[in-house]
């Protein structure tokens, strides 16, 4: 019963488009921030190494290397303050979780490209 109550008043939060996206795929997060009066996109792109959690509660994590350090953030798919997931270029992966990168510097850290079939 109370599983069924929660479903609909997620329903109401969830994102009518939610971005088309996969673990492996190199992607541009667009993320509203608030500078005091003034609002902004900021822009993070990297590889998403993981996708978490259902419904609302729906979480992805960008990895990307800056200066020679890994910086990793998470993002809740269907907030508000994500303007847009933009796909760059999408990899052959064969887990779910890509925690293995983490270990990994230079280019080590490429994935191979997947080819979309021609027509």
């Amino acid at each position: 019963m109370s599983h069924k109550i929660m479903e609909l008043v997620e329903k109401s939060s969830l994102k009518e488009e939610a971005p088309e996206f996969e673990v492996g795929d190199t992607v541009d997060v667009h993320t509203k921030i608030l500078e005091g009066e003034k609002e902004r996109i900021q822009v993070f792109n990297g590889t998403v190494i993981a996708r978490s959690g259902a419904g609302t509660r729906e979480m992805f994590t960008v990895r990307r290397i800056v200066a020679g350090e890994g910086v990793e953030r998470k993002f809740p798919l269907h907030s508000p303050r994500i303007e847009k997931v933009e796909v760059k270029r999408r990899s052959v992966v064969r887990r779910a979780k890509l925690y293995f990168l983490r270990d990994r510097i230079g280019k080590a850290t490429r994935l191979k490209e997947r080819r979309l079939p021609r027509n």
